[in-house]
């Protein structure tokens, strides 16, 4: 039984979806004005983790994420560079799209737009009016909170201690606090100001608040009650807690069955932000990172729980992953090199561990994706793999049980997104992997006349066996210590001689 952390009862409860075998899941998308950074990224990744397991334990899942492409930024963003608030909305969707992608993150099922799904909007506000939960201001529209006594229990507050929070402003710029009948009220529908997006409505013509779009959207294409409404921890007030009371206000039953909410990112145990210079783009930090790299690090802290970038971090997380796919290299040499040999291996304990890794993994992923400690539990059964490997050579009998374990290695990562086999299977040649220092190595050493790196390195362990069988040292380190000073790692087996390149 998987059991989630829902932000709403703030605490542990069993997952039971509202269909059996189906899960309806909304994660809420970005505000298209910029490009998104790590924390945002952070969020998105998380809960494709989280998306990608639930698949992978038979569910069927809807995932919706909305792009909200009309929104005050977007607008000031467009005065800005005098263009159109369209044009900036379009360039960062696309933008999002692309770094979406570049980060290994699943694309959504479906992925409304605010300004395709106005209709929907406006549907569900004139429900609100017609039950008395929302009320018009000279074609501004608010939602009363205090008509719904359930206001504050998802964010665990007391309506009656709360303050604004927030100054609004209508649309036209001015503040609008002594127009609403309550300083908790929130805009639903903004009266439209000359020459910012606006579609006619009952109010006449204006645009939405930013909270209706999420409860438009995801009543329309999941219905209600839908399983998981997810976000980052920062929209749990007064995102989450606005969409949530206007949603169940209009439709008399529950919003979403389970709240789920990432923990926040900070740079160096500080808090990111444009004033201390720590404000890091996605974009930009793949450009130095390999993308399975960052996802690693994320993985390795529980989505709930506060995340610390740093390249320190980034170091050690691409390391452990390292060490994850040569584990599965080294498999795949033992496998590729099996001989017609009695069994060096206890096959029975060797199957059964791999069981019970397999287990292990998803308890750790069932007990609210805990992401750290079934990495733990790969981690642990590599350690056993290799120990009981480590210096044998297979035999043909061995080969199924330790495909078995390699392919759950690979399995298991894959659950979390991340393929360790992906560098093998796009670089046959190695060109793009091994550094091009390696073919004038091996045109010195072992007289290569060629320009691929990868033939380069076979080569030079062609040279390296003759020189030892001629008991020609001399070149034989000479090979040696060129291929461990260009960052590869050379290990003699039974088998012959195999490299690694760690860089």
């Amino acid at each position: 039984m998987i059991r989630l952390y829902n932000t709403k009862t703030r605490g542990k409860v069993d997952f039971e979806t509202r269909e059996r075998g189906k899960v309806g899941m909304y994660v809420c998308g970005p505000t298209v004005y910029n490009y998104i950074h790590i924390g945002n990224a952070r969020t998105f990744i998380s809960f494709d983790v989280i998306r990608r397991y639930l698949m992978w334990r038979g569910f069927d899942v809807t995932f919706v994420q909305n792009v909200t492409d009309v929104d005050d930024k977007i607008i000031g963003k467009a005065n800005e560079e005098g263009r159109s608030a369209a044009e900036v909305a379009a360039e960062y969707t696309e933008a999002f799209i692309e770094d979406m992608h570049a980060a290994g993150v699943l694309d959504p099922d479906i992925r409304p737009k605010a300004t395709e799904e106005i209709p929907s909007m406006i549907e569900l506000i004139q429900e609100l009016v017609d039950g008395g939960h929302a009320y018009e201001v000279d074609g501004d529209v608010y939602f009363s909170v205090r008509s719904f006594p359930a206001y504050g229990e998802l964010s665990g507050r007391n309506i009656d201690e709360m303050e604004c929070g927030h100054r609004e402003l209508r649309a036209d710029g001015k503040g609008i606090e002594d127009r609403k009948r309550d300083p908790l009220d929130f805009a639903l529908w903004k009266a439209a100001k000359p020459g910012e997006p606006a579609w006619d409505s009952p109010w006449g013509q204006g645009r939405p608040g930013w909270h209706i779009e999420c409860s438009a959207m995801s009543r329309k294409y999941l219905g209600l009650p839908f399983d998981i409404h997810g976000g980052g921890g920062d929209l749990v007030f007064p995102h989450h807690e606005n969409e949530r009371a206007q949603s169940e206000a209009a439709c008399g039953c529950t919003f979403a069955n389970y709240w789920m909410h990432g923990g926040m990112l900070q740079i160096n145990s500080e808090k990111m932000s444009k004033s201390l210079g720590n404000f890091k783009l996605l974009r930009d930090v793949l450009k130095t990172t390999d993308a399975a790299v960052l996802r690693f690090l994320m993985l390795q802290t529980h989505y709930r729980s506060p995340l610390d970038f740093s390249e320190d971090r980034l170091a050690e997380a691409g390391a452990a992953l390292g060490r994850i796919k040569n584990a599965v290299k080294n498999l795949d040499w033992l496998l590729e090199n099996a001989q017609d040999i009695p069994s060096p291996l206890d096959l029975r304990a060797f199957m059964e561990r791999t069981r019970a890794a397999k287990m292990a993994f998803i308890l750790a992923m069932d007990d609210d994706f805990n992401t750290c400690k079934a990495l733990g539990e790969v981690f642990d059964f590599i350690a056993d793999v290799n120990a009981q490997t480590a210096g044998k050579t297979l035999s043909l009998a061995d080969v199924p049980p330790v495909r078995e374990a390699r392919d759950l290695v690979v399995d298991l990562l894959g659950v979390l997104g991340v393929d360790v086999v992906a560098d093998d299977a796009a670089a046959e040649g190695e060109g793009e992997a091994y550094p091009p220092e390696v073919v004038a190595l091996a045109a010195e050493v072992a007289g290569y006349d060629g320009a691929c790196a990868s033939e380069a390195v076979d080569a030079l362990l062609a040279a390296r066996t003759e020189a030892r069988a001629a008991k020609d040292w001399a070149r034989a380190d000479a090979v040696r210590d060129g291929l461990t000073g260009l960052g590869f790692v050379i290990e003699d087996t039974p088998q012959g001689a195999r490299v690694s390149y760690e860089g």
